[in-house]
């Protein structure tokens, strides 16, 4: 494996201001932990790198919190085009600012139509018109399969049993490509999954196609740590990049199986001081005079 090397990012597209969204956001808790010597946090990084995976005229399902982030700050900055798709309903919506859930009014208000959430699911997402959808987990393995239903061997008796599917095993089978961004620890990268919500790769190659799913599955595990992706022969996640100052040994030890690295392992692009204050603007407490007004 060769040395790290860094891999530049440039955006040259202006943020499009023409829309002045209205919202809310919650009380501000833009970064988790205290900022380092870097000027950016954990969080922030996560959240650039997903924003970076997000292609102009792309079609996104986008979820709450850093995905919606994620997601925003795309808009913000390099993919004006973008449209945003949330679970609610609204399509082409067009926040100014971070909504505090799928139902914040803010989405509806911005959007440019609003359906109903069996259509969403029926008509948008099944049918494969979504390109790229984000996923949280609670455990994932090394093929991308992911588990956010229980933990512990019982289903019936579990040792915590977690939120559930929600919308998750439609956007992992259905949507053109899947973004994962969970914090990278042995209890959440695991060898094997307590229950398999929903599916990246199954138990490797040509899975997903004897099952008739129509995904690409996951394209990109975003981490604090760095990103995976699948490798294209075997489709096991692989350690494609690294965050300034982590070193593969660390990501490796907080891995609970033997992590494929790439022979190329590229560190990655810290946020652009246009990034950073794209995101901050959108995490930034709303004006009181727009409190006042809703």
């Amino acid at each position: 494996m060769s040395e790290p090397k860094g891999r530049g990012v440039a955006w040259t597209e202006e943020r499009d201001t023409s829309d002045e969204g209205r919202g809310r956001l919650r009380a501000p808790r833009r970064r988790a932990g205290e900022q380092g010597t870097t000027g950016f946090t954990s969080d922030e990084m996560m959240t650039t790198c997903a924003a970076r995976a997000l292609r102009d005229g792309m079609t996104c399902f986008v979820g709450i919190g850093l995905p919606s982030a994620a997601a925003n700050l795309a808009r913000a900055t390099h993919a004006p085009g973008l449209v945003l798709i949330y679970e609610s309903g609204t399509i082409g919506a067009k926040p100014g600012w971070l909504p505090l859930s799928i139902g914040d009014g803010i989405l509806a208000e911005t959007a440019d139509t609003v359906v109903s959430v069996p259509e969403i699911f029926n008509y948008w997402l099944q049918p494969g018109r979504i390109d790229a959808g984000f996923l949280g987990a609670a455990q994932i393995d090394r093929f991308g399969n992911i588990n956010t239903t229980v933990i512990g061997a019982q289903y019936t008796d579990p040792k915590v049993r977690l939120p559930g599917a929600g919308g998750a095993s439609e956007i992992a089978a259905s949507c053109k490509e899947v973004i994962v961004v969970v914090r990278q620890s042995p209890r959440s990268f695991v060898e094997r999954l307590d229950f398999v919500t929903s599916v990246g790769y199954g138990d490797g190659p040509g899975y997903r196609e004897r099952l008739g799913l129509t995904g690409a599955g996951p394209r990109k595990i975003i981490t604090d740590l760095g990103i995976l992706e699948p490798d294209p022969r075997t489709c096991e996640l692989t350690l494609t990049g690294v965050f300034p100052g982590v070193e593969v040994a660390d990501v490796k030890a907080k891995t609970g199986w033997g992590l494929a690295v790439s022979e190329s392992v590229d560190i990655l692009t810290p946020p652009s001081q246009r990034e950073l204050s794209a995101l901050r603007e959108l995490q930034a407490p709303v004006p009181a005079s727009e409190g006042a007004a809703r």
